[in-house]
């Protein structure tokens, strides 16, 4: 849109570059040109601004295929004004002289010329062709034919209309048909993921197998290194008993030697004690038997010369010494009772003694 200001009944345009702009006043033409900037009155100028950038048109529209089914086609054509001198004669691209605004809507009646003539060629072409392989190849197809079809058309470059490019964004069948083609796909997408899953724990089982079995290898190797460790044990503890065996046979060999050593050393000496104490024993013997013999003889001699004193001494003399033995022999007296028949005998007795 243009740049229009007021100064004293007058006016002034500053247009932009990418719009070309026709002034006319009284049916000749002025100015011609973009981004132009001039004066103007309102009331006798007729100023029209043709854009010449290029544009995007969004389409959206429906078909139906070769199976009488309904697809959304989505579209994007790029266009512009290649002759605004023409296009400013088709169509009416006059603004007003005070606000700079289009009179009309020029660019809307071009969108309807290119949205219409797109969407004939794209009803041809999906026409004869199944929702299938619309779906598959459609896309390129409608381009094909949507960018051939503008660029054959008549109208376009006598309204001065060049099309730029032509893009098809997608097909879409309805909801339901959609999700009824999809079925299949996700069915095999689901029947590969559920194969990929057993392959999967067929290699994890596969793995887990390998594992256990070299889990039992090495527990079997173990079994094996334990078993020949029990017999190297079992040589290692033999052979210690027979070096402790024959360790103690040699120390019992000499220790029976030396026992033998000892037992003989023992019963030399025992020998040259015994043999020591017998001629101790005998020549005690016979000092004992002198001795004996010599006290024999003195108490014979002794008992000789008693009895020979006892025989030539009185009976009374004996009775007295017999008397003082037998005192000497009896046991402590502390009283003597004597009992009138005593007396009477033992007077008796010495009576009669003195009479003999």
């Amino acid at each position: 849109m243009a740049d229009i200001t007021r100064r004293l009944g007058w006016r002034h345009l500053r247009g932009a570059p990418t719009a070309y702009v026709r002034h006319h006043r009284g049916g000749q033409l002025l100015h011609d040109g973009p981004g132009l900037s001039f004066w103007f009155r309102a009331l006798t100028a007729a100023i029209s601004e043709v854009p010449v950038d290029d544009r995007e048109l969004a389409m959206t529209f429906h078909a139906r295929t070769a199976d009488f089914q309904d697809v959304a086609v989505q579209a994007t054509v790029t266009y512009r004004i290649g002759d605004p001198t023409v296009a400013a004669a088709r169509l009416d691209f006059s603004i007003d002289p005070d606000t700079g605004v289009w009179r009309g809507t020029p660019l809307e009646q071009l969108g309807t010329l290119l949205t219409e003539t797109a969407q004939q060629h794209a009803l041809d072409v999906l026409a004869g062709t199944p929702l299938s392989e619309a779906l598959v190849d459609g896309t390129a197809a409608v381009r094909e034919r949507v960018a051939a079809g503008l660029g054959a058309e008549p109208r376009l470059p006598a309204t001065g209309i060049e099309v730029v490019a032509v893009r098809v964004m997608a097909l879409r069948p309805e909801p339901e048909v959609e999700r009824a083609l999809r079925t299949p796909a996700r069915e095999q997408i689901q029947q590969e993921a559920d194969r990929a899953t057993y392959e999967r724990r067929a290699v994890a089982v596969e793995r887990e197998r390998a594992i256990a079995e070299n889990e039992l290898a090495s527990q079997i190797e173990l079994a094996r290194r334990e078993e020949q460790l029990v017999d190297q044990r079992g040589t290692n503890a033999r052979r210690e008993a027979e070096e402790h065996a024959a360790a103690d046979a040699v120390r019992a060999a000499a220790e029976a030697a030396r026992t033998v050593r000892l037992a003989e050393a023992e019963a030399a000496r025992s020998v040259k004690l015994g043999e020591a104490e017998a001629a101790r024993s005998v020549t005690l013997a016979r000092a004992e038997a002198a001795g004996a013999r010599e006290v024999g003889e003195a108490r014979a001699a002794a008992q000789a010369a008693w009895l020979r004193v006892h025989g030539e001494v009185d009976v009374a003399t004996l009775h007295a010494l017999t008397g003082t033995r037998l005192a000497e022999n009896l046991p402590r007296i502390d009283s003597v009772t004597v009992s009138p028949d005593v007396l009477t005998g033992l007077l008796a007795r010495l009576g009669a003694g003195e009479r003999e």
